[in-house]
């Protein structure tokens, strides 16, 4: 039995599969992206500004562009194997329908009535022979579209789980919310939502986490409005609660960015004590001030920094040095764990990158962190990326230049049972994998001064 969900995804399909309208922008914002693999949601957002489409139709136009990025050369692969060209007359149509078969259940017959020429039933049958390629570096690399060099340090650093892990990293992301706790309870919020017929539930890990069912734009909802929510991943609220502030707090958050973790901490903390967030962007920090206000986030103040970080630190932080009982470094990234939310960057990454250029500083920023932690206060660094270089070896530099650092355990913290669960195997780290735990990936180290004696 065809249920009205599935018949609207079929009559979806085959509407893009036709080059209709929506098939057409979906394309258009398909060869946009490409060009320089941008932020394509910034391209969707400027595009769904500009044209008046229904709730639908805007999700069907942002899920067929994010899963044609996620799976670009398992697509291409596909083609090759179907007999097509990338010299074809439209090769993106072609991408486009191979997406459509391999993802969203168009049929080959389908296609050959659109694209004939092409052997859409082999295909649909590619997915078998990448999975047989036995080198499982060259298998994951062409199966799960990830750079050659990228699929090689999966397998190296994570061995078996690098394929499982590469597969989660295709796959569309879950919504989560981090009900914000000075304006609702995540049961109240889950009662509001249902009102407007969408599902949710508590998440998982996070203590204040909701995770919805229903693809909707939520940021209409009075409730986000209101401020009783946040759209936030499980793993970035964890890395907040981590930091575990003490009554009236002195925290520096700093590359908060929009404030996320801000203004997580703002209500773990419930606005008392002082939230000083730090960042380069003029443009984030100002939309950072405007939700804090949505929020009733009074504790917090935000502060530009330089981009040098060999720079001192302006008047609002330097009054601050030796003084704060936690600093966050969230720092800059390849974001390898967020690649279900940002798939264009596997594109446009590099691998000095990832090697180089993003762990030297991000070990400058934990430097010049360190300056802000008070003796016995603690600095928490924390990435969302999956390689070592940026998050074991990191914090390894750090604590050879200061082998004073202490080492503070999760389970300190939360407990053995909530620990356990969510950190790496000697219990050291917090490690959030994709396809174990549902979150974004992410890593974070706690380090702590000693106090003075």
């Amino acid at each position: 039995m065809t249920t009205a969900h599935e018949s609207d995804a079929s009559d979806r399909t085959r509407q893009a599969a036709a080059l209709g309208p929506l098939g057409t922008l979906t394309l258009e914002l398909w060869q946009r992206t490409r060009i320089d693999w941008g932020f394509a949601s910034d391209r969707l957002a400027a595009e769904f500004r500009k044209r008046k489409l229904g709730g639908r139709e805007r999700r069907f136009v942002a899920e067929t562009l994010y899963g044609m990025i996620r799976h670009a050369r398992r697509i291409d692969e596909a083609l090759a194997a179907g007999g097509a060209r990338a010299a074809s007359p439209s090769p993106d149509y072609d991408r486009l329908l191979a997406y459509l078969i391999l993802e969203a259940g168009l049929t080959p017959d389908e296609a050959a009535r659109h694209r004939p020429g092409v052997d859409w039933g082999r295909v649909a049958g590619a997915d078998r022979a990448l999975a047989a390629i036995r080198d499982p570096a060259e298998r994951i690399a062409r199966r799960h579209s990830l750079p050659d060099w990228l699929a090689h340090r999966l397998v190296r650093e994570w061995d078996t789980e690098a394929e499982p892990l590469a597969a989660s990293l295709a796959e569309r992301a879950p919504m989560a919310l981090r009900v914000n706790s000075l304006r609702a309870t995540p049961d109240e919020v889950i009662e509001s939502l249902s009102q407007h017929g969408i599902e949710a539930h508590r998440g998982r890990l996070a203590e204040a986490a909701v995770v919805v069912s229903t693809r909707t734009n939520l940021f209409s909802l009075p409730g986000f409005r209101e401020g009783h929510f946040e759209v936030q991943d499980e793993g970035s609220q964890l890395v907040a609660e981590l930091a575990a502030p003490p009554p009236k707090p002195l925290i520096v958050d700093y590359c908060a960015g929009a404030g996320g973790k801000t203004l997580a901490l703002a209500a773990l903390s419930q606005s008392r004590g002082r939230i000083v967030a730090a960042d380069i962007d003029h443009k984030k920090l100002t939309e950072l001030r405007r939700r804090a206000r949505r929020a009733g986030a009074t504790n917090v103040q935000a502060v530009e920094v330089d981009t040098d970080t060999s720079a001192g630190f302006p008047p609002p932080l330097a009054r601050l040095e030796g003084r704060c009982d936690r600093v966050i470094v969230d720092a800059p990234c390849t974001g390898v764990g967020a690649f279900r939310r940002n798939p264009e960057a596997r594109w446009r990454l590099s691998q000095d990158e990832a090697e180089h250029r993003l762990p030297a500083l991000q070990r400058r920023l934990c430097e010049r962190a360190l300056a802000l932690v008070r003796p016995g206060g603690r600095l928490v660094y924390a990435t969302c990326t999956l390689l070592d270089a940026e998050n074991r070896g990191v914090v390894r530099e750090l604590r050879a230049a200061h082998p004073e650092l202490e080492l503070v355990l999760p389970k300190s913290i939360w407990g053995r049972e909530r620990a356990d669960p969510v950190t790496d195997r000697a219990g050291e780290y917090l490690e959030l994998l994709p396809h174990r735990h549902g979150t974004d990936g992410f890593f974070a180290a706690i380090l702590r001064r000693p106090p003075l004696s």
